[in-house]
C-alpha cells in the first residue's frame, strides 16, 4: 500500500542511531555504537549499530535490520505502523498508492491493523483468564514462550470482540475472518473459549489466527478462513520466530500443529514450523529450501501420518536440488511432537531429527510395499509407479541414484529404467563445452555481494551475463541490479537494501552477509580495490572459458572451426596475451 520509493526515501532521511537511541542507550565504540541487546538478556554488550551502513546487529541473539526493522522488532509494530511512526518522526507524510486506497483507509482501518488490535485483545484476555493460564502451564509453557509467540485467549463470549471493536457491524471484521454472520444476519465471534495462536506473514503482521479449544469439543483446532490477507497454502506458522534457529541449524522441521511448534520452542528446538490445517504445498517447500538446506517433515507414525508424509514427498520432488534434502521423522503412534519432547526430551528429538528417513528411502519403501517383487508383473508395476516420481525429481544426481535403486529392485539395468521412464541419462565420455556463466565461484559471488551491500550502486557495474542466477548469491546480485535499473532502489546504503528485500526470498542471504559485515570498517579505497580485483578475475575467467569453449568445439568437429570462430579465437588469444603482459 505504501510506495517502495517512499520507503527508500524515508530510510535515506532517518539516522538509525537516532532511532535506536530513543529506546536504547548507546555508547560510541570506534566507528560504531554499542549497547546491551534489547532483545535478549546479556551483561556484555554485543548489540552494534553502524551509522555508515544504517544497520544494527546483535552478535548474541542474531537480531538485525534497518531503522524500520528495529521499530518493528522492538515495538512489535506491523510494517505499515512502523513506516508511519518513522515517517512522523521526520515530518514526512505517508503517501498512498491510489485515491481508492486512501478512501478505503478513511472509511475503515486496514485489515492488518484490525488483526493486530484483535491479537492485542486476545493477549490481554489471556492475562485475565486463570483457566487459560492454567491450561498453558499444564502444557509446560512459560510466560516467556507465550509472549514470544503472542499467545492469547478468546473469551467464552459470543461477541467478545465488541470490547475492542465498538463498530461491531464493520464489514471488515467479517472480511478478515474475525466475525461470522449467520443466515439470520446475526453476528458473532468466530473464536470463543480458545487459546489463540496469531499467524504472522513474513513482515511480522498478524494475518490470521489458529484457535485451540481448552476443554472438550470439536473442532479441536479452528483456523481463520482464507481472506485477502491469508492464503493457507502459502503461509507457515512460526516461521518468523524460527528464522534465526533455522539459519543456525541450516535445517527446519515441519510439524502439523501450532502447539507442536510452541512446545518444541519451549524445549529449545526453535527451528520448527507448521502447516496451517492443509497439506504441504510446493510453495511451502520452496520457501523453506530457500532458508535451509534440509527440511524434515515430522508426522505421526499412523496411517494418517504416512498419508500426510506422502503428500509432502510429492510437494518436494520438483523443488529439490542435489545440495538440498528432505527427510521424514515418524514418531511412535502414541506421540505427537508436543508429547514426545515432553516425555523424551529435546536431545532425543534432535537425534531423531538429525537422522531422519530420507526422501528416497521413504519413496522406495512405499513403492515396494504396493507391489509383489517376486513376480515379473510386480517388478513391472514398480517401474510404472516410480515413473512419474522419477520424472518430477529435479535433483539430477539424486534422480540417478534413485533410478539405480529402482532398477535393482526391478531386476533391470539403469539404462532400461531410464529408457522406460523417458529419462535423460547423465552425460558420459567427452563433456560438452562448459557454460560460460558457470565460471564464477560462490566465494567470488559472495565477495561481490558484500561489496554491493557496502555500496549498492556497484550493482550497475556487474557483468550480469556471467553471473549465474541459479545460485542464491547470483540471484540476489541480479535482483539488486534489477531493482537499481528500474529505479526501485536508488543506490543508498545497506539498510535500504535490507528493507527493500524484506520478506523476499533474498532476505536471509542479504541479512546473513550484512550481519558479518556489521563490524567491518573497510577503507573505501580498499573496498573498491577488492571489488575491482574480483571483476578483473571474472574478466580473465570469462576469456579463458570462451577460449576453452572454442577449443572444445574444435575437438568435437575434428579440429575444424568456422571462419568466424577462428577469427574470434585469434582475437581472444591476443586479448589473453595482453592480460598476461599487463
Amino acid at each position: 500500500m505504501i510506495p517502495e520509493s517512499f520507503i527508500q526515501e524515508l530510510l535515506a532521511r532517518v539516522d538509525i542511531v537516532d532511532v535506536v537511541e530513543r529506546y536504547v542507550p548507546l555508547k560510541k565504540g570506534g566507528a560504531n555504537y554499542q549497547a546491551c541487546c534489547p532483545f535478549h538478556s546479556e551483561k556484555t554488550p554485543s548489540f552494534t549499530v553502524s551509522p555508515s551502513k544504517q544497520f544494527y546487529h546483535c552478535f548474541g541473539c542474531g537480531a538485525h535490520g534497518s531503522a524500520l526493522g528495529f521499530l518493528m522488532q522492538y515495538s512489535g509494530l506491523g510494517f505499515i505502523e512502523a513506516v508511519e511512526e518513522l515517517a512522523q518522526s521526520v515530518g514526512m507524510p505517508v503517501p498512498r498508492v491510489s485515491e481508492r486506497v486512501q478512501n478505503d483507509r478513511a472509511k475503515k482501518a486496514p485489515l492488518t491493523e484490525l488483526m493486530l488490535r484483535a491479537a492485542r485483545f486476545y493477549k490481554d484476555q489471556l492475562k485475565a483468564s486463570p483457566k487459560a493460564i492454567d491450561y498453558l502451564k499444564g502444557r509446560g509453557l512459560t510466560g516467556e514462550i507465550a509472549a514470544r509467540f503472542g499467545l492469547g485467549y478468546a473469551p467464552d463470549d459470543w461477541q467478545g470482540l465488541q470490547q475492542v471493536f465498538p463498530d461491531y457491524e464493520d464489514t471488515a471484521l467479517v472480511e478478515c475472518g474475525l466475525v461470522i454472520v449467520n443466515e439470520q444476519g446475526r453476528r458473532y465471534d468466530r473464536f470463543r473459549d480458545r487459546i489463540m495462536f496469531p499467524i504472522l506473514d513474513q513482515r511480522g503482521n498478524v494475518i490470521a489466527f489458529g484457535g485451540r479449544i481448552i476443554g472438550q469439543g470439536e473442532p479441536k483446532y479452528l483456523n481463520s478462513p482464507e481472506t485477502p490477507l491469508f492464503e493457507k497454502g502459502r503461509e507457515l506458522y512460526g516461521l518468523v520466530q524460527a528464522r534465526q534457529a533455522i539459519r543456525d541449524e541450516d535445517a527446519v522441521v515441519v510439524v502439523e500443529g501450532y502447539m507442536d511448534v510452541v512446545a518444541l520452542a519451549q524445549h529449545g528446538v526453535g527451528n520448527a514450523v507448521a502447516t496451517l490445517g492443509t497439506a504441504t504445498t510446493t510453495n511451502h517447500v520452496h520457501r523453506l529450501l530457500r532458508q535451509a538446506s534440509k527440511v524434515v517433515f515430522c508426522f505421526d507414525g499412523d496411517a494418517a501420518g504416512r498419508k500426510a508424509a506422502w503428500r509432502a514427498l510429492e510437494a518436494c520432488l520438483d523443488q529439490l536440488a542435489d545440495d538440498k534434502s528432505a527427510g521424514f521423522l515418524f514418531l511412535p503412534p502414541e506421540h505427537d511432537p508436543d508429547s514426545f519432547v515432553r516425555a523424551e526430551g529435546a536431545e532425543t528429538f534432535r537425534t531423531l531429527f538429525r537422522h531422519p528417513t530420507t526422501l528416497t528411502e521413504f519413496l522406495l519403501r512405499e513403492l515396494k510395499a504396493g507391489v509383489d517383487l517376486a513376480t515379473a508383473e510386480g517388478r513391472a508395476r514398480l517401474v510404472h509407479e516410480a515413473k512419474p516420481h522419477l520424472q518430477r525429481l529435479s535433483a539430477t544426481v539424486l534422480r540417478v541414484q534413485l533410478t539405480k535403486s529402482i532398477a535393482e529392485a526391478a531386476a533391470l539395468t539403469q539404462a532400461e529404467v531410464e529408457a522406460q521412464c523417458g529419462l535423460k541419462p547423465l552425460a558420459r565420455g567427452r563433456a560438452a563445452p562448459p557454460p560460460r556463466r558457470r565460471t564464477i565461484e560462490i566465494s567470488q559471488l559472495k565477495t561481490l555481494l558484500k561489496a554491493v551491500l557496502h555500496r549498492p550502486e556497484r550493482a550497475g557495474r556487474l557483468p550480469l551475463a556471467q553471473i549465474d542466477s541459479e545460485s542464491a548469491e547470483g540471484a540476489t546480485l541480479h535482483a539488486i541490479a534489477d531493482a537499481i535499473e528500474h529505479g526501485e532502489l536508488a543506490g543508498g546504503n545497506m539498510g535500504q537494501v535490507i528493507e527493500h528485500f524484506r520478506g523476499s526470498l533474498h532476505e536471509p542471504l542479504i541479512a546473513s552477509l550484512a550481519a558479518s559485515a556489521a563490524t567491518e570498517e573497510i577503507d573505501s579505497g580498499e573496498d573498491e580495490a577488492v571489488f575491482e580485483d574480483v571483476m578483473k578475475q571474472l574478466r580473465k575467467a570469462d576469456l579463458s572459458a570462451r577460449i576453452a569453449e572454442l577449443n572444445a568445439k574444435a575437438d568435437l568437429q575434428g579440429g575444424i572451426l568456422t571462419p568466424d570462430q577462428k577469427a574470434e579465437l585469434v582475437r581472444l588469444l591476443a586479448a589473453k596475451t595482453r592480460q598476461v603482459a599487463g
